[in-house]
């Protein structure tokens, strides 16, 4: 379990840092703060934006939302106006009515209001092994988005439900890779190199597809039936290796800065790993640059992670000159480049925790992470390397109001906003998740 929000001080100014991105918002846009937002709407509930398709105001705001994704109905008015205090109260009182019946999941960037109340905090990969752990719940809320819920409930028992508090709250890259393009890229890849499901002399397949984890569950069944593996960024390595002894290429999916990354570091050419995008002829690509590749990455991209820039970098070194920079794999490979480490959420948090003398970090991720792992480790002095603040569109849609909600709908016997995956996608999406589970670094 969390720890309630708690004020650490600092100690090279003796201030307190607060761990919460809407506290510092809500500063910037009374006058209270001279830092810089991306958008103000920041300050406003997510409710505002519920009736209107699009991510949210946020890294987000400039992806376009497929047709069709899911839409939150109108959170009931004593939700909307009730204080901060107030709905801490009221989640505290319907967990503690709910006892053992729920377990409540929350992913590293939620904001803190919300992670204050989750039961287990961490990556998707971890959550979903999490709501795995605890069969006896007959709930399961997940504070992430849409493709975190579609896994748990892949992973959990059947006859245990899946709520996500704001149906809303979807994810911009795995928007980017459809199961409609995926499947035409499929075809047109099949007439470069044949059969895609017959190996070769040598036991090979053509190629062999691999999606990370932020996908949905349409894309992860497509890969579990077309012998493929999901990928994790924290296994990514390990998956490629995998996928390499079972093919001869690979098809990499939604994020190419993932695939990139982690392909250039097992010594794959850049010129060997063509881009696909599904919104040009060929994948604006040709036949012989696909005969060509190992490794075929997909035109998606986190807009979290695409913020952050290699000026950034420098100048975090000229302020700091004993900087320590680390940044997610999901950042452009210039900057994963520049920086001094590269590595999942987890690697992020692990090499901070291990850190034995104080140390100035300068991190590339979500800034709701940083600024928790700013507040709970004081000796060290950690910042984003974007100044200004700028939380995952998707992510901020689960508030502290939608928790409040859930759990009372499930104290009254209700269940709000179930996520089911349907028999005949779960089938061979398990199987891809299973593989990932085998694959451990």
């Amino acid at each position: 379990m969390t720890s309630p929000l708690t004020l650490i001080p600092r100690p090279d100014d003796a201030r307190p840092l607060d761990p919460s991105v809407d506290h510092g918002i809500q500063a910037i846009v009374t006058g209270a703060s001279t830092a810089e937002t991306c958008t103000t709407d920041l300050a406003a509930g997510p409710w505002d934006f519920d009736v209107r398709p699009g991510y949210g105001p946020g890294s987000s705001m400039g992806d376009v939302i497929p047709t069709g994704a899911p839409r939150q109905g109108e959170l009931p008015a004593p939700y909307r106006v009730a204080t901060e205090a107030d709905l801490h109260d009221r989640i505290r009182r319907a967990k503690e009515a709910l006892g053992d019946r729920v377990v409540v999941l929350g992913h590293f960037y939620q904001r803190e209001e919300v992670v204050v109340h989750a039961d287990y905090v961490g990556d998707s990969f971890q959550l979903a092994g999490a709501a795995q752990a605890h069969p006896e719940a007959e709930t399961i809320v997940f504070c992430g988005v849409h493709f975190m819920a579609e896994t748990a409930d892949l992973l959990s028992r059947p006859e245990q439900a899946v709520v996500l508090p704001n149906l809303a709250a979807g994810c911009s890259m795995a928007d980017m890779a459809s199961i409609d393009d995926v499947e035409d890229c499929w075809e047109q890849l099949a007439e470069v190199y044949g059969d895609l499901d017959t190996p070769d002399a040598d036991g090979l397949l053509p190629v062999i597809p691999v999606t990370y984890m932020n996908s949905s569950a349409a894309i992860k069944g497509f890969v579990g039936r077309h012998g493929g593996i999901v990928c994790t960024s924290s296994n990514a390595r390990t998956v490629l290796e995998w996928a390499f002894a079972r093919g001869r290429r690979v098809l990499f999916f939604p994020d190419q800065h993932l695939g990139r990354n982690t392909a250039k570091a097992m010594g794959v050419p850049l010129d060997r790993m063509p881009m696909w995008n599904p919104r040009r002829p060929w994948g604006g690509t040709d036949e012989q640059t696909l005969a060509d590749a190992q490794v075929v990455l997909w035109h998606g991209f986190c807009s979290v992670h695409r913020r952050f820039t290699v000026g950034q970098i420098d100048k975090a070194r000229s302020e700091h000159p004993d900087v320590r920079v680390i940044v997610h794999p999901e950042c452009p490979m210039e900057v994963v480049d520049a920086a001094d480490e590269s590595g999942s959420t987890d690697y992020i948090r692990k090499a901070i925790a291990a850190a034995t003398t104080p140390t100035t970090f300068a991190i590339g991720t979500e800034i709701n992470l940083v600024q928790r792992l700013a507040a709970e480790y004081p000796q060290h002095r950690i910042f984003c390397l974007d100044p200004v603040v700028c939380p995952c569109s998707t992510m901020y849609r689960i508030h502290p109001g939608y928790l409040a909600w859930v759990l009372e709908e499930l104290v009254a016997g209700r269940t709000p906003n179930r996520i089911t995956v349907s028999a005949d996608v779960s089938a061979p999406a398990r199987v891809a998740l299973d593989r990932m589970l085998a694959a451990r670094p």
